[in-house]
């Protein structure tokens, strides 16, 4: 959109600055549990406008001063102090106006101290990562995909004997190649191979049990199959094989913590989804409390994004995923889903994975795996709705029928 900056992910990593999926601007503060403001007489800009959460803490006088230029073109802003501080010297803004003001503010601030300069940067990337949704190619090792389009599905291939969703029934290497197979005719446009169950509680297992289980399947897919194909795995030495064996991209549970995966995807190019997961799967259970659950899971995405750039990937090279059902209880997996379009400002594609997992079960009311199909088929349609763009789903013909209709209708955000 003319008169906003270009996409530029270092403004977004120094203050995790995002566009708010909510009106009126109170939910934001409210949610936070601390203000110096009140919500009701905070201006809401109506169907033009957009709010925008500056996550990391400016000192109060940084805000102080971004105020009155909001305020000279019709927008307005709240401070939101830190944890425990009285004393406001630090505080997140929540600011709102319409798109016209933010384009008069930002060359306002673009001409201000370094300060409100690194500010106006971060809301204008935000903006334009949000209101653009234009097709792009994600180019893998050997084979691409486009994203901004229609929603992708990517359908899971779990080559392991104790995977939550199948019981192991695609342990056998022959079984899990015919099962993908499978998923590529039901209209699969990615696959995604694993060889670890990452389900709540489960046993890490090394990377060469790792390997022995997904070698053999890339070994017969590779050549076969047209569509894309990821590994699903959190060890560098496993990673670096399959790509060596002719997979794709790769989807990393673990966010990229490891610096020997960091440096494998920069050194190698290999796309990569990004996911957020608190501690591993043994420990992912032990804390949900979160004081912003959007705003730290979306400024931890930030941060490893931001780190492993500075590392040598690229950032087109990266995919995100806010990890449903990893570190988070139910109530917050539906909260995530439901504001899933504020992770767009990032600025990467959006993968989103909610297929058969606990918190549908919980929204049935104590439903089976076996009980949860359609309810995976809603948040498939719910996650496109909000905006991203791939889904990850054991159910792939169904899927990809139910998005057929869902990618004709408007966006949610």
């Amino acid at each position: 959109m003319s008169g906003y900056p270009s996409a530029d992910p270092r403004g977004l990593a120094r203050f995790h600055a995002r566009v708010l999926d909510l009106h009126p601007t109170g939910e934001a503060i409210e949610g936070r549990g601390r203000t110096a403001a009140d919500p009701n007489e905070f201006a809401c800009q109506g169907a033009n406008g957009r709010v925008v959460q500056i996550g990391l803490d400016l000192f109060a006088t940084e805000a102080s001063a971004l105020k009155p230029a909001l305020l000279a073109f019709g927008g307005d802003l709240a401070m939101v102090p830190s944890p425990g501080d009285r004393t406001m010297a630090r505080s997140a803004v929540v600011l709102t106006a319409t798109l016209g003001q933010y384009q008069q503010l930002l060359p306002r601030l673009a001409d201000g101290p370094p300060a409100l300069q690194e500010v106006g940067t971060a809301i204008g990337t935000a903006i334009t990562h949000r209101i653009r949704r234009s097709e792009r190619i994600v180019r893998g090792l050997h084979r691409s995909f486009t994203v901004g389009g229609r929603t992708l599905v990517m359908g899971i291939v779990n080559v392991t004997p104790d995977s939550f969703s199948d019981g192991g029934r695609f342990f056998d290497p022959e079984l899990a190649a015919r099962q993908a197979h499978r998923l590529a005719e039901e209209g699969a446009d990615l696959l995604d191979v694993g060889g670890e169950s990452t389900r709540p509680g489960a046993t890490a297992v090394s990377a060469e049990t790792e390997w022995a289980r997904i070698g053999p399947v890339l070994e017969r897919l590779v050549g076969s199959i047209s569509v894309p194909i990821s590994v699903d795995t959190r060890h560098p030495a496993v990673a670096e094989r399959a790509i060596e064996h002719g997979a794709d991209l790769l989807n990393d549970v673990g966010g990229l913590r490891e610096p020997g995966m960091r440096a494998l995807v920069a050194r190698s190019g290999a796309p990569v989804i990004l996911m957020h997961m608190r501690g591993d799967p043994t420990t992912m259970r032990s804390n949900l409390v979160y004081t912003d659950l959007r705003a730290e899971v979306y400024g931890a995405l930030s941060d490893a994004c931001a780190l492993a750039v500075s590392e040598g990937v690229h950032y087109d090279q990266l995919l995100i995923d806010p990890g449903l059902g990893f570190g988070k209880s139910p109530e917050q997996d539906l909260e995530l889903l439901g504001h899933l379009s504020e992770f767009r400002s990032l600025g990467a594609p959006v993968v989103v994975g909610a297929s058969r997992k606990s918190f549908l079960g919980w929204a049935l009311g104590g439903a089976p795996i076996q009980a949860r199909a359609e309810a995976g088929l809603a948040a498939a349609v719910a996650a496109s709705q909000r905006g991203a763009d791939i889904v990850r789903v054991h159910d792939v013909g169904p899927t990809v029928r139910a998005l057929r209709l869902a990618d004709r209708l408007p966006r949610l955000g």
